[in-house]
């Protein structure tokens, strides 16, 4: 039987935190949860305790693909499954993600989540991502930008660093194709939060959007090089 070890980056997210760990527990067998608490200044650690085997605080943030890279280097699960943390009750679903790879029907399964309720800017970010992976690689995603996901821990060691920040997804999507790993897209009933259709919404999509172009650049020039190389 193959061991799950559960990851999860977590920054300021001591409202969710606790309501998303509980439903993962109670929900569906794993080995192992690890918190990743990447520089969070509010009660993030300390309520995840009561619910992780291991939290690693970090002393600053450092962004969401530096967390990831910490979080499944620690585990020593066969399949790791990341999770964002502010699924809640959500989280428990999961075990639908874990299912195709514990089947061997795939070496990376990205959940695709429900619609949300109400459209939140321009689909630019999710646009470009799209496009990106598909110029990159020929495969056409309907979620490029789902962060839960579950995978072959084989196939994290042979990426072995991920992309840093926003561009973690996309640049592991990419990585996983080009290495001939199989990806498969899940449907999956997670919610999150969703950002508004505020200035705080659209500089988080702003943010977002200018690192997966750069993700998406850098995939390429990788691209490049290794056809010179041979």
């Amino acid at each position: 039987m193959k061991k799950v070890s559960v990851v999860i980056p977590a920054y300021n997210e001591a409202e969710t935190i606790g309501s998303t760990l509980r439903a993962i527990r109670e929900r569906f067998f794993c080995d192992e949860v690890i918190v990743v608490d990447d520089g969070s200044t509010d009660a993030t650690s300390d309520l995840a305790k009561k619910w992780a085997d291991l939290v690693i605080p970090t002393p600053t943030n450092r962004g969401k693909g530096a967390a990831l890279q910490t979080g499944w280097q620690q585990a020593s699960g066969d399949v790791i499954l990341l999770l964002d943390a502010d699924l809640r009750e959500s989280a428990g679903e999961a075990i639908h993600l874990l299912g195709p790879v514990m089947e061997d029907r795939c070496d990376l399964a990205v959940a695709v989540l429900p619609k949300p309720k109400a459209k939140a800017g321009m689909g630019l970010a999710k646009g470009l991502a799209y496009h990106g992976i598909r110029y990159l690689t020929g495969f056409e995603t309907h979620a490029p930008l789902s962060g839960q996901r579950a995978l072959r821990r084989e196939l994290l060691h042979r990426l072995r660093r991920l992309d840093g920040g926003f561009g973690v997804e996309v640049g592991m999507t990419v990585d996983a194709l080009r290495a001939g790993y199989r990806v498969m897209e899940v449907p999956v009933a997670f919610h999150h939060r969703e950002t508004g259709n505020d200035w705080s919404g659209y500089r988080h999509r702003g943010k977002e959007f200018v690192a997966i172009g750069r993700t998406l650049c850098r995939k390429w020039w990788e691209g490049q090089a290794w056809t010179r190389n041979g």
